[in-house]
């Protein structure tokens, strides 16, 4: 015989009651098999645990010894258990985010951490930041487990891609610029400029959104710096290098010497905001923020 979780309930029972009898009451089962479990457990662990008296048992060092380690054992088994339940229903685990640098801008990624993490305490964020082609290739990678990215995929390769808005585009101009006097503009305002970009190879969804957008305004813009994070093309328009054009959302990050002004008028320049993910992704905690997000979307 090897020692099973059932036979050390069953001696638990017996030292609490100090009675065969009322344990196997109380496991709702017959006093011979009971006496037999707790003999051929005695006889597995080679040591006597109990004291037979004739109105009830004792506990022998050798059982009062068994007896803290066995309720530490089931102590340990219930705790795994009510674990693997709630991870299985999504109560609790970590949930790896990428996104790319304009993303966590946009107020939606921040309402939803904060409300899943209202509802869901025990679910813990790991954050990363970096371009997209980095962040799908970590998802596929499966050291991440969703990205907020800005574009959408041509060949998924086991990902799935939801689309969760479209969000406006603002100019950001040097605070003395002589278009920052006015309270909007066209794009077609912005044909003599020169523009700093978020490089396409961190940036395609970004980069290829403004590009096409002047293009139907009837002009090719004039790429004069490319910068490697969306936030450094916000500082080289604040030492007066040049325009860029960035979700409007990164509007609300104050920077001096940047005005940003809101772009009206025909073509309507707009960004996606894409959440993507594996298909076969199990993770029930995954799966609830990905609906969460949607349903906030």
């Amino acid at each position: 015989m090897s020692v099973e979780l059932r036979h050390l309930r069953y001696f638990v029972a017996v030292a609490h009651e100090g009675h065969v009898t009322r344990a196997a009451e109380k496991l709702h089962m017959q006093q011979p098999p009971l006496s037999q479990q707790i003999r051929a457990l005695e006889q597995e662990i080679g040591a006597a645990l109990l004291l037979r008296h004739p109105r009830g048992v004792s506990l022998t060092d050798a059982g009062r010894s068994f007896l803290a380690d066995a309720e530490a054992i089931l102590a340990a088994v219930e705790r795994a258990t009510v674990k693997a339940r709630r991870t299985a229903r999504g109560e609790t685990g970590r949930i790896a985010v990428g996104f790319t640098t304009s993303a966590p801008f946009h107020p939606l990624v921040a309402r939803a951490i904060r409300e899943f993490r209202r509802e869901r305490p025990d679910i813990s964020f790991v954050l990363e930041e970096n371009s997209s082609g980095d962040l799908l290739a970590a998802l596929r990678d499966e050291r991440l487990d969703i990205a907020f990215i800005r574009s959408g995929l041509v060949e998924p390769q086991g990902l799935q891609v939801y689309e969760l808005l479209h969000e406006e585009m603002s100019a950001a101009l040097p605070s003395r610029h002589r278009l920052a006097r006015r309270p909007k503009l066209a794009l077609k305002d912005l044909a003599t400029e020169d523009f700093i970009l978020y490089r396409r190879a961190d940036g395609r969804g970004l980069y290829d959104v403004i590009i096409a957008a002047c293009s139907a305004a009837g002009f090719s813009p004039h790429v004069s710096q490319e910068a490697p994070r969306i936030v450094s093309t916000l500082n080289l328009v604040a030492a007066g290098l040049g325009i860029t054009i960035v979700p409007a959302s990164l509007s609300r990050l104050p920077l001096e010497g940047v005005t940003y002004r809101p772009l009206t008028g025909r073509p309507a320049i707009r960004v996606p905001l894409t959440l993507a993910c594996r298909r076969d992704d199990p993770s029930a905690a995954t799966q609830a923020f990905i609906e969460k997000v949607r349903r906030l979307a």
